[in-house]
């Protein structure tokens, strides 16, 4: 069963992009204590979460913190290297990246999609929540192929 607005993040490794590398991060560790805008996108460098999805965040991050959000976090199923480069691409120094290298996080969170008919394997879907101290207060999860409740624009709208 998909995770729902009142449930506690799963306790899961993920990987921070960090100035000096990849550093391994428990979710339950580090989405304790602070009020995040968490997204998730089926990939790093793919038209829509490119074009639109990471953009609108980064484009619109003074106007989370203005409404008490802590910190933005964006987490797709690739590795720490091209969360990396994507960050960079996109100059999304504003979101942190989270690389779910494995979907053990997407997995855990019961939002996960097969993308193999693109070559890309089990990917998460595009969704986002508000997480406050680990537990989840908003979740809009799309429905394959849009992106309309998952983008800053919504979330924002909800805060």
């Amino acid at each position: 069963m998909a995770i729902s607005v009142g449930d506690t993040l799963p306790d899961v490794k993920l990987i921070k992009v960090g100035e000096s590398g990849p550093e391994p991060v428990q979710s339950s560790e580090y989405f304790a204590g602070k009020k995040v805008a968490f997204f998730a996108v089926p990939g790093a460098f793919t038209p829509t979460c490119s074009a639109k999805h990471l953009p609108g965040f980064v484009d619109k991050a003074e106007e989370f913190k203005a409404k008490g959000i802590d910190e933005i976090v964006c987490t797709s199923v690739n590795d720490a290297f091209v969360m990396g480069a994507w960050g960079k691409a996109a100059e999304a120094s504003d979101v942190t990246l989270l690389a779910d290298g494995n979907a053990d996080f997407a997995k855990a969170v019961d939002l996960t999609m097969d993308g193999s008919g693109f070559g890309m394997g089990t990917r998460s879907q595009r969704y986002s929540m508000v997480v406050n101290d680990g537990v989840v207060e908003q979740l809009n999860v799309e429905a394959p192929g849009s992106f309309e409740v998952s983008s800053a624009e919504h979330m924002l709208g909800q805060l």
